[in-house]
Parts: C-alpha cells; structure tokens; sequence
C-alpha cells in the first residue's frame, strides 16, 4: 500500500456552513495541493448535525466542488442515542486516529477550538498512546466565535473551570494561532481573567506565543470578474449596476442588519437604489417582518459563492454595520476582505472588534449601533460622493486586501518544508 508523503488535515465546520471560516479551510486545503502536500482531508459534520443545529447552510445542490486531492470527511456517529452529545466528537476523534496511525507525515490544523481542538488533543494522545508514534504536527486557529462565544461566555458565568479546559488544550498544540490581532488581545485578555482567579499563567503564554494568521481568500475568485457575467446575474435578480445598497453576510442581529434596514428607510436615496439583503441566518424572519412594508428592501436567500462576487461587484455600496454583542464581535470581516477584492461601490462599515484590520482606511465608517449616521453614509455614498473618490477607494481597497490572499497567508502559516517520502508496503 503506497500512502501520501505529506498529509493537511483540517478539522473545522465545513461547507455548507455559511461562515466565512469555512472558506478559511477551503482556501487553505486548495493552495495545500500547490505546496507540497500531496493528500489533503477535511475533517467535518455530516449534514444532519448540521442542520439539526440550526446553522445558517449553503444550498446544497450548488457548493463549488474541491480539487482532485483534498477529501471531505464527514464521519458518522459513535454509539447510539444514550451518547447524546459525544457521538459525533467520538466519530471525528476515532477517524483522526485512524489517519494518524498511517506512516504519513501529517500537519492538523483546527478551526473552532470547540470542539475541533480537542478533537485533534485527544486524537494524537490516542494515537501515542496506543504506540502508533505518529509523525504530526498540531496548529489550533481560535476564531472569532471562540472568543465572543465561548470564553466570554465562561467569564461571564463564572465558569472558571470550562475557561480552563479551553486554555490548557489550545495551549497543548505546538503552535496557536489567532484570526486577527484583536482577537490575539481578547484571548490574551480572557487569560488574565482566568489567571486572577485561578492562579493560572495562560496570559504570559499566550502572550508568548499566540502569533497572527488572517483569513486567507482566494483573490482570483473576486479579480477581474467579467462585466457581461456581472449584468447577467444582477437581470436574474431584477437589479442594475450601481442601483442597490448590499447587505450581504448573516443575518444576525450583531452584523447590524436590524440597523441597516431602519436607516434605509430613512435615507434620501431609497427613490434611486434598493437594499439588497443577501443570506440567511437566525434574525432573517424578523429582519423579513421589519421590512415587509417596503418594496425597497428584496431579500436574496440562495446566493452561492460564484453570485457573490457578482453582486459586490454590481453594487452601488456593500454595508456591513456590525456593532458587539454579547455572543458575537466582528473579529475581522472576512466579506469585507472579499468585497475590497470584487471592486464595485465604496464599503462602509464600523469600527468594531477587528474591522479596521480588515479595511484600514478604505472604508466609510460610521458608530456602531448610529442609524442617523448609518442613513447620512449611505447617501452621502450613493448621491454626493465623486466618481474619483469612489475609484480612489475601490483601488486602494483591492491594493489592501491582496494581501489576505490565500498563498500568501498559508505561506505564512505553514513555512514551505522538504517534504519527506513515507512509505509502507502491506
């Protein structure tokens, strides 16, 4: 039996998810093929638990397919319905031991550190255990939703112990990576809380060795995307260049969309451009009933990862008013990043959480939670700013967000090595 020299395995929320970190992983699996790992597997949930968890999805029937190499795993359950929250972790954790146990160097990378880091901890401590002696090395990338989500939650709560957990196994991989510097200051910041109360030393450590790595995207996706193309998509949809306002990215109170459609019924230029509101999440329902009285505001539920390129390109503005809430900080902004890339009409956004580093300053940024500010950007966006100052930014953006392209920071993150040949013959 011939195996692989150099293996990437990704455990992470997968497609179909709608995140933009599940792009993160597409990105990083395809330029893995252009950079000496000749098998790459994502290691992922079967769609039942996915829908069953509420998660915002894809249409499946129009997921862009993966590269010859790279193999999407989502492993069945472990156990019956007496194990009703470990049988999935227990089918990922025992096929991460059967990967392990082949004679293949192997890089695993996790995104989400719950569960995916602990998925890889337990699954190499397994594997040694059992004598296998697996040639691997362990990144854990914490996410935006690891923060906001999960340790503040623990914080807050008073749950010093599940804090704990959190750091010791992100802490156990060899080396720990963050989305975003503002992300880095949170968990830095989070472990000086835990630290306080527990006498711990995480923050000393993650100050050491917690470094940066941004989302990587695949800037050929958004570059030079073929007018004819473009006109066509927006004549699907009913639209016209430069005669909307985009919205596209959850639909959840923190991305601001609440704000949004009660500032367009308050601009000037509501009689020009629509709203378009593009995605699904857990407020889609409310944010539909807000608006159900305005024939501006036309919502798109079904728009796949080659349209959306498409429509950023196509729009008057894309407007991402994320403000912080209690479960969610917009850690980066990753479709900022991807709109900066597709051109078309100014962005304008906020300054919240890790924004900025996205954007720097070729946005138009407003308060978060500033709805008369919100209207006053967008017509000043849509009826009183220059052809110039509109090109001016568009070019600085796509100049910025190039460097967020996927070779780029997978280069960055996993240094280009000797590959070593393994082989085992049955």
């Amino acid at each position: 039996m011939i195996h692989p020299r150099r293996r990437l395995v990704i455990v992470v929320r997968a497609d179909p998810v709608i995140c933009g970190h599940s792009g993160e992983a597409r990105n990083l699996a395809e330029v893995a093929l252009t950079r000496g790992f000749d098998e790459v597997r994502l290691l992922t949930w079967p769609i039942p638990a996915l829908r069953a968890a509420g998660l915002p999805l894809k249409p499946l029937d129009r997921l862009l397919p993966y590269s010859a190499g790279i193999t999407v795993e989502r492993p069945e359950p472990v156990g019956d319905y007496r194990v009703p929250d470990g049988r999935h972790l227990a089918g990922l954790t025992g096929r991460l031991v059967e990967l392990l146990a082949e004679p293949v160097a192997t890089t695993c990378l996790s995104m989400y550190l719950v569960p995916h880091t602990a998925v890889v901890i337990d699954a190499v401590a397994a594997a040694r255990a059992a004598g296998f002696a697996p040639d691997v090395r362990t990144v854990a990338k914490a996410v935006g939703s690891d923060v906001t989500n999960v340790i503040r939650s623990c914080l807050r709560d008073g749950r010093f112990g599940a804090a704990t957990v959190l750091f010791t196994t992100f802490l156990a991989n060899d080396e720990v990576v963050a989305v975003s510097e503002y992300t880095r200051d949170e968990i830095i910041a989070s472990a000086e809380q835990v630290d306080a109360y527990c006498g711990t030393r995480f923050a000393e450590e993650c100050r050491r060795r917690v470094t940066v790595s941004y989302p990587p995207i695949d800037s050929a996706a958004f570059l030079d995307r073929d007018p004819a193309r473009v006109d066509a998509a927006l004549t699907r949809r009913g639209l016209e260049r430069d005669g909307y306002i985009l919205f596209l990215s959850r639909v959840t109170r923190a991305k601001g969309i609440h704000d949004l459609v009660t500032a367009f019924g308050r601009t000037r230029c509501r009689s020009r451009v629509k709203l378009v509101v593009a995605g699904t999440g857990p407020s889609l329902e409310e944010v539909r009933a807000m608006a159900k009285e305005d024939d501006r505001v036309v919502f798109l539920t079904d728009v796949d990862d080659d349209e959306k390129s498409l429509l950023m390109r196509g729009c008057a503005a894309y407007t991402l008013p994320t403000k912080p809430e209690p479960d969610f900080v917009e850690t980066f902004g990753i479709a900022l990043a991807e709109k900066m890339l597709a051109g078309g009409g100014p962005i304008i956004t906020t300054d919240t959480g890790g924004t900025l580093e996205a954007v720097g300053d070729t946005a138009v940024i407003v308060e978060p939670g500033d709805i008369t500010g919100l209207a006053a950007a967008v017509d000043r966006v849509v009826l009183d700013m220059s052809a110039a100052e509109r090109q001016d930014l568009e070019l600085r953006a796509r100049t910025r967000a190039m460097a967020f392209d996927r070779a780029a920071v997978f280069d960055g993150l996993f240094p280009e090595t000797a590959p070593t040949i393994y082989r085992h013959t049955a």
